[in-house]
This record gives structure tokens, sequence and C-alpha cells, in this order.
């Protein structure tokens, strides 16, 4: 070990260490968030004045469809870790949630939307834990903190575009939700054909592991303690961050019209996006616990200005702030998970972590639909404050949180 190469390193820019297939693999999260969060920003207003949904049904199907997405990445990122095939896996993941995009315009029915949601998560689950590993393999561990958040940065420039493509498609077509859901299928297809062309699975990793024994379902036992912990904290976390179905139908009760309402989520990818990739160079030098404190105070800042959201003003302040939360948040927890999991476990590292985030989130989703009914707007905000605060103190007691790859 020498000084040069470190200064060598240190000296390049963070995203020019970014290898080509991070961003390969940003572009195509670009072009399918794109098509998913075109539906998304107008699926909970969609269900409420189309097909006569209660905002308890959206926080239903929310969680139910999250939680599915997150669960399936259980069995898909230990797939890949067994199989050593993750290019395949988040290629079929891909391609269901493509799949899944004509069946929004064709929907009659409240259980034909739930199946298409299904449908479509359950191909987020099974690209998920697969890519997020891949990742991983292709990138140096000194800078995987970037590389998640750049990918998180161009998945969330994606979250900025479907918005705003529904905001003027809803103005062309006179409000007619289902013309403007099929537009939804070209970015999804696009994302498909982009994955398939350009991007190799790493040929190096194949070689190194090609003689070693097959990944055992036991073998999560060998995940280190630093791993449950942040399994743990994440879990908290997402208890307090229900599904943001709900900023759209906040948007609503404050009297925004219909055709516009999709502005909420554009300004919260827009501040997403412009924070995730500098909180994950900032991750890379050691301020993970920092960063994740950070977040937490700004959710609980987002959702008291939710909660007291009587104009569109404080609506888009609150709804900037928690874009700043998911920026501070997400990329980091993604490369803490990567640095303490040994890299024949990164799959499965991911699939566990999104198990129990994907049933916290459930839990989140479906309290905050029926504090909706039953109290009212500002009383789910102000429950998401408080579930927050509990994550910000669990986060405190356990420290710094290290990375420690193998």
């Amino acid at each position: 070990m020498t000084g040069k190469p470190a200064a060598s390193a240190a000296s390049t820019p963070a995203w020019r260490r970014i290898p080509a297939g991070v961003w390969t693999l940003g572009l195509v999260s670009l072009l399918m968030d794109t098509s998913s969060e075109l539906i998304h920003s107008l699926l909970p207003l969609f269900l409420v004045t189309s097909l006569g949904a209660s905002a308890l049904a959206v926080g239903l199907i929310e969680g139910i469809a999250e939680a599915t997405a997150l669960c399936t990445k259980v069995f898909s990122g230990y797939l890949s870790d067994y199989f050593r095939q993750r290019k395949l896996l988040t290629g079929i993941g891909y391609g269901l949630a493509a799949l899944s995009k004509p069946l929004f315009p064709l929907a009659t029915s409240f259980g034909w939307v739930v199946a298409a949601r299904l449908i479509d998560r359950v191909g987020k689950g099974i690209r998920g834990a697969p890519r997020d590993a891949l990742i991983a393999d292709i990138t140096p561990p000194e800078s995987q903190g970037a590389a998640y958040g750049l990918r998180q940065a161009l998945d969330t420039v994606g979250a900025v575009a479907g918005p705003l493509l529904a905001i003027g498609a809803m103005l062309w077509l006179a409000g007619d939700f289902r013309s403007v859901f099929w537009l939804a299928t070209i970015p999804a297809f696009a994302s498909v054909l982009l994955l398939v062309v350009g991007v190799r699975e790493p040929v190096a990793a194949d070689a190194v592991h090609a003689n070693k024994p097959r990944v055992a379902v036991g073998d999560f036992r060998r995940l280190p303690e630093a791993y449950w912990w942040i399994v743990a904290i994440a879990a908290v976390m997402t208890l307090a961050r229900f599904s943001e179905a709900f900023l759209v139908l906040r948007a609503q009760s404050v009297g925004m019209s219909l055709a516009w309402i999709p502005l909420v989520m554009v300004l919260m990818s827009l501040v997403y996006a412009a924070v995730a990739y500098p909180a994950g160079v900032l991750a890379d030098r050691g301020r993970q616990s920092a960063l994740l404190q950070s977040g937490l105070f700004a959710l609980i800042i987002a959702d008291l200005l939710l909660a007291n959201a009587r104009s569109t003003t404080l609506l888009f302040a609150g709804t900037a702030v928690w874009g700043v939360h998911m920026g501070l948040t997400q990329g980091v927890l993604s490369a803490l998970v990567a640095g303490a999991a040994p890299a024949a476990l990164r799959g499965t590292a991911f699939g566990i972590f999104n198990l129990v985030s994907g049933i916290a989130l459930l839990a989140a989703s479906a309290l905050a639909g029926w504090l909706w009914d039953a109290f009212g707007p500002a009383e789910t905000f102000y429950a998401g404050a408080i579930f927050t605060a509990v994550s910000w103190l669990a986060l405190a007691l356990h420290g710094r949180l290290t990375r420690r790859p193998e």
C-alpha cells in the first residue's frame, strides 16, 4: 500500500470513478420510473374519483403493492446469489413491470387495478435486489456511495419526468385518465430494451466464483451484526414514512385541480434527485450516521408542514422537505447494506433488508389510510412525525454507523 493510488483516486471526481454499467442501470431506472410515476402520480385520483375508492383503500393498495415488491426481493436476491446471474433476474423484473403497464388503462374495477399494481410491483421486487447487488459487484468499494446515489438520482429524474408528462397529457387529453396511462407503455418497453443491449454481467466476478460452492438458504446467518442494525434502523424509518400517495391526496385536500396535482410529485422528485448524489458522496466519506439523522429531522419538518397545510404554499414546502429526507437516506442505506454484507451474499442481504422494510411500509400505509379516513389529513401527518421522532431516537442510541466491507 502506498499513498499515490489513494491520492490519485482522491483527485478524481467521484462521478468519473463510477463504472459505465452503473450509468446504464441508472438510465434504465430513469425510463421505467418515468413510466411508473406517470401512472402513480394520477392513480390515487383515478381510484378515488373514477372507481370510488376510499383513502383507506388507497393506503392498503399502496402498502400491499410496495410490500409485495420488497418481499419479492428476498427470493430474487437469494436466487441471484445462488445462480450468480444478476442481469437475468433484473431483466425479468423490468419485463414484468413493462407488461403490467397496459393493464392500467384497461382497468374497469378496483380489483383490476390491484392486479396490475401487484404485477408491476412483483417486477420491481424481482429486479431490485439483483440490480443493487450488481451495482456493488461492478463498483469499487470506495465509490459505492456515489454509485448508489447516482442511480437513485437518475431514477428520481424519471420520477420528475413522469408527473410532468402526466400534467401535460391531462391538459392535452382533457383529463382522460385512460388515454394518459397508455403513454406510460412507451418508456417502460424502452427501459427493457436498454437493459438487454447496454448492461453486461461482470466477467471477472463469474471467474472468481466459478469454483465456489453455491449459496445455501442458511447462509444468511453469516451476515454480520452491523448489517442487522442497518436493517432494524431502516425498518423503524420506514414505519415513519408512509406512501407518497398521501402527498397526492393532500394536494387534492387543499383544493388543487386534478390536472396540476402531479406537480407535487415533480417537486418532491426534483429535490430528491438533487440531494441523492451529494449524499452518496458524503456517505463514502464516512458521514452515514449524520446523513440519516439529518434525513429524519427533515421528515419531521415535512410532516409538520403537511399537517398544517391550508394552501399550496405549505403543501409545496412540506413536499420539498420530504424530498430532502428521501435524498439523504435512501441511497445511503443501500450503500450501508452493500458495505456490511459479504460479496457472495449481497443479493440475499438486499432481499432481507427490503423484506423487513416492506412489512414496515405495509403497516405504515395501512395506518395512514385509517387515520386519514377516521381523523383527517392533519392527524395522519402528525402521527408520521411521532414515528419519525422514535426512529431518530433509535438511530441516536445506536451511535455511529460504519460500513464494513469484507
